[in-house]
């Protein structure tokens, strides 16, 4: 169950965050549908799958799909006005050689004024920000995944034995941890991933640049939601300018052949008037712009993560209360815990008394998340810039077997817990530092459970 429910979690920013997108383009394509069939008669039903197919690009965008989003909206405008085009020529023959000609008059023509380029330049920014965004929440949710089927090395496991059980075995059994002394054993055995830190505060600090960029006129919702009445903008302003369309296009590319003579076309294209949108952006904002508030907020409490866990592990495990320092297991008796305590991250760790490391050895599946962290923030700002990114869509990677998660008998609160699979042993305290040769055997034992808060928190801005 346990390992179900943190699949799930790793899983639900990339689907919740997609749904909501998946909503935005969803009402918006029903509102360009019931103002334009009323409003535009035949010119929109004949039409109709030149404005579909729009929304399947940006919905096969959304899904980080191989989609350029600039050449989706190039197309869409350059096909819109071939069949606007087309539509109030029908009194010609126009071939596929003279549509092609109409196409490439696109940016001399500006048969839509403004509209295709301030479009362009909004709708782009704002997907690259909300698909940069989930997938920066994705990545997040992984490295958590990943990290936490680390496994622990035989001496760390002779560490966590020697602070758990072994004040049993002197008949101390009341005597908790020193402070210090359960720090020193959580910093040596959590040492490569407090190497996460410098990258992961990287990532959260640009995350919350991006979620800027949901704010306002510029966020999503109010792009996604404004599409229909942008392309009736440019409609109208079309359907206002045909015979200075039609001139230019003869101009450019000579008279069509006379076909059957007919003026029903030109008055369907300009009958209609100024197609009017109703607007349907006001409700969803003021929620995006709070969710994507909280979630900044929460990205920027999570910074310290990865160096807090040795803290966050040993603060319901250690002695506290008066003279606590004086009463408390230390290792090798009760009493005061008297070495220093270690520095976060791996390099630090060469002098720890605790746990014996080597620190030339670094884990690879640790360096490889530090290395994802930071190919995820370059990402991030180059979005944060406007620039499009490419991802590869991963939707089955996180599926996995769950091999190394907590089973269903993990306790609910983030125990460092070394199961005991032979009788407790006393390990004198080394007084030579020499290379860890055990290779490791064991998962950090529940340190998904510490770890849920972290995912939960991805959960927020798309549930």
């Amino acid at each position: 169950m346990a390992i179900m429910v943190m699949q799930s979690v790793c899983l639900a920013p990339r689907v919740a965050g997609r749904g909501y997108l998946q909503e935005l383009l969803n009402r918006s394509e029903v509102a360009l549908q019931e103002t334009f069939a009323p409003s535009m008669g035949l010119l929109y039903s004949q039409n109709a799958p030149v404005f579909s197919d729009l929304y399947v690009e940006l919905r096969r965008y959304c899904r980080t799909s191989n989609v350029n989003l600039e050449e989706a909206l190039n197309d869409f405008w350059a096909r819109l006005l071939e069949k606007l085009f087309n539509q109030a020529n029908q009194q010609y023959i126009i071939d596929e050689d003279y549509q092609e000609c109409v196409s490439k008059q696109m940016e001399t023509l500006r048969p839509f004024g403004d509209a295709p380029r301030e479009l362009k330049l909004k709708v782009t920014r704002a997907l690259v920000a909300a698909r940069s965004f989930i997938q920066g929440l994705l990545v997040s949710g992984d490295v958590v995944r990943k990290v936490s089927q680390v496994q622990l090395s035989l001496e760390c496991m002779r560490a966590m034995m020697r602070m758990t059980y072994c004040p049993h075995c002197r008949g101390m059994a009341s005597a908790r941890p020193c402070a210090n002394y359960c720090s020193n054993v959580m910093k040596g055995c959590l040492a490569n991933q407090a190497d996460l830190n410098t990258e992961w505060r990287h990532l959260a600090d640009t995350m919350v640049q991006v979620a800027g960029r949901f704010d306002g006129p510029t966020g999503v919702d109010v792009v996604i939601l404004s599409l229909p009445n942008r392309i009736a903008e440019a409609i109208s302003t079309m359907m206002e300018n045909i015979e200075a369309v039609n001139s230019k296009v003869f101009q450019a590319c000579g008279s069509p052949r006379g076909g059957v003579t007919s003026t029903t076309a030109q008055e369907e294209v300009s009958k209609g008037g100024k197609i009017i949108v109703e607007d349907r952006v006001g409700p969803s904002t003021g929620k995006l712009e709070q969710m994507v508030l909280d979630v900044s907020r929460r990205l920027k409490d999570m910074q310290p993560y990865w160096v807090s866990l040795p803290s966050v592990l040993c603060s319901d495990r250690m002695a506290t209360g008066a003279g606590a320092e004086d009463r408390c297991w230390n290792g090798m008796n009760r009493a005061r815990y008297l070495p220093e305590v270690m520095g976060d991250g791996l390099a630090s760790q060469i002098n720890n008394p605790e746990v014996e490391i080597d620190i030339t050895k670094p884990d690879m599946t640790i360096r490889q998340q530090i290395m994802q962290l930071k190919i995820m923030t370059h990402r991030l700002k180059n979005a944060q810039n406007g620039n499009d990114v490419d991802f590869v869509d991963t939707s089955d990677d996180a599926s996995g077997s769950g091999s190394g998660m907590c089973g269903d008998d993990c306790p609910p609160s983030p125990r460092l817990i070394v199961p005991m699979t032979e009788p407790p042993m006393v390990y004198a305290r080394p007084e030579n530092k020499r290379v860890v040769k055990g290779s490791a055997s064991q998962n950090l034992p529940c340190v998904l459970s510490s770890l849920l808060s972290l995912a939960a928190l991805l959960l927020l801005l798309w549930r």
